[in-house]
């Protein structure tokens, strides 16, 4: 008999409701991560950005982690499930090669565009959480409704973006390119939230999941820019002897921990079929960092900006509609007897896992401090301080005013995530 995951009682927040916030707050830091891979108009390979933002991502992931749960903790998450690295490692990879197509997307065809056509990735992890996972079995007649209209608005959106980036009737080179590495972003990330869904299936923590995650995307960038522009003389590692650039690029994979961090913890409480929808609410913040911030959308026409307008509110309606598909108890049980395969498959407690999917921690686990916890801790902080004392503001029109107005948003959801998060599950 499957084992029906207990209720929270009516005074703690539903894992639905905690999912819909963390998915909402992961959208919000997300659509700020990608303001810095601006510098690429600078004129820095795209190779270099990719590399400079993943190197702050891996400094920060340490961090987080380490500061809310201790290494002794993570470890014994990751050991206990050794059989998931590998999986994570897999996904780390699938961002880093989706992460640089981005930065190309960006140079091609401009953040507020390329933005909304990545963000199809929710269609492609739906399909992924469909097959893979029996994501939606049982669901109601509205529900999957909803899914199918989302989808298909997710997809439409996608076209409209697309068609807002010619000009004259005519496709230049550098159009069909950016939209090219946009729609190659879109099939890695829809692709990356398998192994993200196998993990918290098997009852993994998403801190700890991120902690071998961020071995594979350093590595796997580091190998694209050796291998792909031009080895040890690429422009990558002459970034890094200019720390007043660096830092932004640090920055930036700051951001995009959090974001993700907090999408993690969403695929986990709705699955990827709707948590990662909710989450592709980024495109929105992309596209006010993109116009408000640097200007994108200034000497647009009216067809350009209808298009742009349009597509953008068509695919966070399409995302709202497949996120607000709540499970019913029959689709709840489908998702339990995934859990059960992967026990079985994997040998894991049942029980154990299937409390650890609701939020509850396993066994107790050891989150005391060590000696190193802090080390990382102070390391990982002095790299930001240190290239932060030595920034420069980037060579780019920025309207500062509106910079304030999205950094205090990034504060407000920052407290709100973390706050829900830590009142519900302790970040399990």
């Amino acid at each position: 008999m499957i084992t029906e995951v207990r209720a929270a009682p009516k005074s703690r927040l539903s894992l639905h409701g905690l999912g819909v916030i963390c998915g909402l707050t992961a959208g919000v830091w997300l659509g700020a991560a990608e303001a810095p891979t601006k510098l690429v108009n600078a004129g820095f390979s795209p190779f270099a950005i990719s590399l400079g933002m993943v190197a702050g991502v891996f400094t920060a992931r340490w961090t987080f982690p380490t500061l809310l749960k201790g290494t002794s903790y993570v470890f014994a998450d990751l050991m206990e499930k050794k059989h998931l690295i590998v999986w994570a490692l897999l996904a780390g990879a699938l961002w880093a090669v989706a992460n640089t197509l981005t930065v190309f997307a960006i140079r091609d065809v401009g953040l507020a565009v390329a933005f909304p056509m990545w963000n199809a990735n929710s269609l492609i992890g739906l399909f992924w959480g469909r097959v893979l996972f029996r994501e939606l079995e049982g669901a109601s007649g509205r529900n999957i409704a909803k899914v199918v209209v989302g989808g298909v608005a997710i997809v439409i959106a996608a076209v409209m973006l697309g068609f807002s980036t010619l000009h004259g009737g005519t496709m230049g080179q550098h159009t069909v390119r950016g939209i090219a590495a946009a729609l190659g972003a879109s099939l890695m990330w829809g692709t990356m939230y398998v192994p993200y869904r196998k993990a918290y299936l098997s009852g993994m923590n998403p801190l700890s999941f991120v902690t071998a995650f961020t071995v594979g995307e350093l590595g796997t960038v580091l190998a694209l820019t050796l291998i792909l522009d031009g080895g040890i003389h690429s422009t990558a590692f002459q970034l890094f002897h200019m720390p007043g650039v660096l830092f932004w690029l640090f920055l930036g994979g700051f951001v995009w921990v959090i974001g993700d961090l907090f999408q993690q913890f969403a695929a986990k409480y709705l699955g990827i079929g709707r948590g990662i929808p909710l989450s592709n609410t980024n495109q929105l913040w992309g596209l006010a960092w993109g116009a408000l911030v640097f200007g994108e959308l200034a000497t647009a026409d009216r067809e350009h900006m209808l298009l742009v307008i349009g597509g953008s509110l068509m695919m966070i309606v399409g995302a709202l509609a497949i996120s607000t598909a709540v499970a019913s108890a029959k689709e709840n049980s489908s998702t339990n007897e995934a859990v059960l395969r992967e026990c079985v498959r994997y040998e894991l407690n049942y029980d154990k896992t299937i409390l650890a999917q609701a939020g509850d921690e396993f066994d107790g686990a050891e989150q005391t401090r060590r000696w190193w916890d802090y080390a990382i801790v102070a390391v990982a902080t002095g790299v930001f301080v240190v290239l932060g004392a030595r920034a420069v503001v980037p060579p780019l029109a920025m309207n500062m005013r509106w910079v304030a107005a999205l950094g205090a948003m990034l504060i407000l959801s920052l407290g709100a995530g973390a706050w829900s998060l830590w009142r519900r599950t302790k970040f399990c």
